[in-house]
């Protein structure tokens, strides 16, 4: 497969194409929310769930991952069980702890939101070659590290 023929551009016209990305995600993350009963930090927390590798996530992990107090988890936690994404169960080797569970329903019920999306991507991405495709991965890969970087910077500036 032979990708595309493509312009030259700068690492300036890059980066202001990720920034519109970034802004238009912004929006979007606030209309798909809406659309699944949800506000924003309570999906951004339902995407940790989902995503959890191994099984359920702490509720201190959780908290962790979102850059939220534990208190703040405990909120969006009822509200997650309140609306069917989640429910709390014991840690069977410490009972202190509570681990956090997706409900049957709740990928089903993100992934119909998200697919038409997703399907977007996947299409896009028949655009491209393998060799292309894997340059993207590794410079999202990298362009998250940084962004990890950047935020506990901004953090740490922040609490001093």
């Amino acid at each position: 497969m032979e990708g595309k023929s493509r312009s030259v551009a700068s690492a300036e016209q890059a980066v202001a194409g990720m920034d519109g990305l970034i802004a238009l995600s912004l929006v979007g993350q606030h209309d798909i929310a809406q659309r699944l009963g949800l506000n924003v930090t309570d999906l951004t927390c339902l995407g940790h769930i989902l995503g959890a590798a191994g099984g359920p996530i702490s509720a201190g992990e959780l908290a962790e991952r979102a850059n939220l107090t534990t208190g703040a988890v405990t909120g969006v936690l009822n509200r997650l069980e309140q609306a069917g994404y989640a429910h709390r169960q014991a840690d069977p080797s410490d009972r202190r702890r509570v681990r956090v569970v997706a409900d049957a329903s709740a990928a089903t019920r993100v992934a119909a939101v998200y697919e038409p999306f997703y399907r977007r991507l996947f299409e896009l991405f028949a655009d491209y070659t393998p060799d292309e495709i894997g340059v993207l991965a590794d410079w999202f890969t990298r362009a998250t590290a940084l962004m990890r970087t950047s935020l506990e910077e901004i953090r740490q500036e922040t609490s001093a």
